[in-house]
């Protein structure tokens, strides 16, 4: 078995792989909670950062069979250094992203598993934020202008949904990179990730009429996005 941990140049000097565990931090005062879904995420604390600890699980149907292993390919093609790598890349492009500080791909023969520790925002997910509050139109402009400044540096994101968008009542985020990439042009992939948010907002106000989202919020998004998209 070999294990790769990869650091940001801000990452605490003290760092080792054992910190991408859980179990690292579970009884400390450090984690200061986790997400409730089926595949937990940590939130960490540690000398005034706030971080995200994330392990990679596969989904689908082979998720019935193989939880979190995968073929290994070479590091770069790790799902975790890959996010890792693109994370960067948009930092500098000063797209509103977290700070990735570690990545930790564990390889055993063929297969590997992996884990990412992220910069956590003092924000809510879109979903929540509905949940509790409405947005206004200007808001949901600048949620489409977000979402064009990363079309026009061609930044694919393989799931965009409203529980990968972070809102803390001035300035959206985007998370959760997992497969992004960057595509060498603009084309159909753009509208397809318009098309999949939409229908994430659809598919959550089904399940919740107490969402604050109607079909006009969405007009209001794409004129955000098609005016930034054709700016010069």
């Amino acid at each position: 078995m070999t294990c790769l941990l990869k650091c940001h140049s801000s990452a605490p000097q003290q760092l080792t792989e054992e910190w991408l565990e859980p179990a690292h931090w579970l009884h400390t005062n450090h984690h200061v909670g986790s997400s409730s879904g089926r595949n937990k995420v940590y939130f960490i604390d540690f000398d005034n950062q706030q971080w995200v600890l994330r392990h990679y699980y596969r989904g689908g149907f082979i998720a019935k069979f193989n939880r979190d292993s995968f073929l290994f390919l070479g590091n770069q093609r790790t799902r975790a250094i890959a996010e890792f790598d693109l994370l960067q890349a948009m930092r500098k492009l000063q797209l509103p992203v977290p700070q990735p500080i570690a990545a930790r791909v564990v390889r055993k023969g063929l297969f590997y598993k992996n884990d990412i520790l992220i910069e956590r925002f003092n924000a809510k997910d879109l979903h929540g934020y509905l949940l509790a509050n409405t947005i206004r139109k200007e808001e949901w402009q600048l949620l489409g202008r977000t979402i064009a400044e990363f079309h026009r540096h061609k930044v694919y994101h393989a799931d965009l949904n409203i529980k990968n968008i972070l809102f803390d009542g001035q300035q959206f985020y985007l998370i959760d990179f997992d497969r992004g990439e960057f595509k060498p042009s603009q084309g159909r992939w753009c509208q397809a990730n318009l098309d999949r948010l939409l229908r994430s907002f659809r598919k959550e106000l089904a399940k919740d009429s107490n969402l604050h989202w109607h079909e006009s919020d969405w007009h209001s998004l794409v004129s955000g996005y098609q005016a930034f998209m054709s700016a010069k």
